[in-house]
């Protein structure tokens, strides 16, 4: 028996036990997250270079690749690094920021995806409003809304898990360091305190939800009564991949936290928590830039530009 003073730290579970499978882990991980830091970055330069990309859905693609940038760095080189070095501790420090990191830049993630929808919105089924209740000021009052309640989110949830005595063992059934698993290893009954908490979450993110699903039953409403078909095809284009993002993040993320104990198994949730942590990041960018045509073109612009400019110097 112990308890949290005395805990320096703890074990995350591997992806593998023999060495090779850890180097393949290693390798597998190394692309994806060069994959997501490449598709992301590309994003944030291209909205923050392009000039006629500085409006108010394109500023939001560029706070969500921020947050998708940062939420797969929170796991994943942690978890390459103890593949490589065939190793599964991570000191309590280290634990507690990435639990605060994660819990804010996914909590964040998820109310941007909220003001991204009620972006779309008004663009769509109310745009002779559009520049009065999206203007600049409004757009960045809603982006530091996003961040800010994600913060308080994560100094909540942060706080309230690693005050409670932990008194088992400071093995974990995760590959980085997540709320329930902590919970696991406390016998107090001071987490259900914390439990509370997460329920709570649990149905504001439902409320959210439901808001989410309301606004795009007025935009497909919407979208079906223009008249053109390059006008229904240019409003799909940029609500399309929001809403493949949104059910990504939503449906890994539900089917986590719902899925039957019945079936839980370590490679199970090893399996889960690599689809709801790992692959979104990675996706998003690929998500956005298939289906948006201007988004495109600046991407194609830049690169251009980059490739001339390298061939001018050489």
């Amino acid at each position: 028996m112990s308890n949290s003073s005395s805990i320096t730290q703890f074990l995350l579970l591997a992806f593998a036990d023999t060495r090779e499978l850890q180097l393949l882990h290693f390798w597998l991980f190394l692309g994806i997250y060069l994959a997501a830091l490449l598709g992301n970055s590309l994003i944030i330069t291209t909205v923050a270079c392009d000039q006629q990309l500085h409006t108010p859905m394109y500023l939001f693609l560029l706070h969500l690749s921020l947050l998708d940038l940062g939420s797969i760095s929170t796991t994943v080189p942690k978890s390459m690094a103890n593949s490589l070095w065939d190793t599964k501790a991570i000191s309590y420090s280290g634990c507690v920021a990435q639990v605060f990191l994660y819990v804010f830049l996914i909590s964040a993630e998820y109310f941007l995806l909220i003001v991204m929808s009620y972006d779309r919105y008004i663009a769509i089924c109310k745009p002779l409003h559009y520049g009065t209740l999206l203007g600049s000021r409004a757009c960045v009052h809603m982006a530091a809304a996003a961040w800010g309640a994600g913060f308080l989110t994560a100094l909540l949830h942060t706080a309230s898990t690693f005050s409670l005595p932990l008194c088992k063992d400071n093995a974990m059934d995760q590959f980085f360091c997540e709320i329930p698993q902590i919970l696991k290893l406390s016998c107090s009954h001071s987490y259900f305190r914390e439990i509370c908490l997460l329920v709570v979450g649990v149905l504001v993110a439902f409320g959210c939800f439901v808001f989410i699903v309301v606004s795009y039953v007025q935009i497909f409403r919407a979208v079906l009564k223009i008249p053109s078909e390059q006008g229904r095809h240019k409003a799909f284009s940029t609500c399309l991949p929001h809403l493949a993002v949104v059910s990504l993040f939503i449906s890994t993320g539900m089917f986590s936290d719902m899925k039957s104990p019945s079936i839980s198994s370590p490679s199970l949730d090893l399996v889960v928590s690599f689809l709801y942590s790992v692959v979104p990041p990675a996706l998003n960018p690929l998500i956005y830039s298939l289906r948006n045509q201007q988004l495109k073109g600046a991407m194609r612009k830049l690169i251009s530009g980059w490739f001339s400019e390298a061939m001018n110097n050489s």
